[in-house]
């Protein structure tokens, strides 16, 4: 089971709640990017999509790589494996608690 307090899922999860930081990602999973490629679509700074740049580098999602003066970004999915992980896991535990709970209320119920 995975620990709650591990602090690579609470940055994995914090990169993906933003839309703009999801789309970089969708852009990211079909190559690598050069950062100003990147930030073209957006209505944002240059400085302000590099802010989310980082939080999604903090997330471990990102992977930069350097060639003179230029940034190339790339997609590292393992990340989202340990949050889908801890995502499997929590759906198993409420999907069994909920089934629980409409036995005893099914069990309830036929007793009257």
């Amino acid at each position: 089971m995975l620990d709650v307090t591990d602090s690579r899922l609470d940055a994995t999860l914090q990169a993906v709640a933003d839309p703009t930081r999801r789309a970089i990602l969708s852009r990211l999973a079909q190559g690598e990017a050069r950062v100003t490629d990147l930030a073209r679509p957006f209505a944002l700074s240059l400085n302000g999509v590099s802010k989310h740049i980082r939080v999604l580098e903090r997330g471990g999602l990102v992977r930069r790589r350097r060639s003179g003066r230029e940034h190339f970004l790339s997609l590292d999915p393992a990340p989202l494996d340990l949050a889908a992980g801890w995502i499997a896991e929590q759906k198993q535990l409420w999907a069994a608690r909920l089934q629980r709970l409409d036995d005893i209320l099914e069990s309830e119920g036929a007793d009257k």
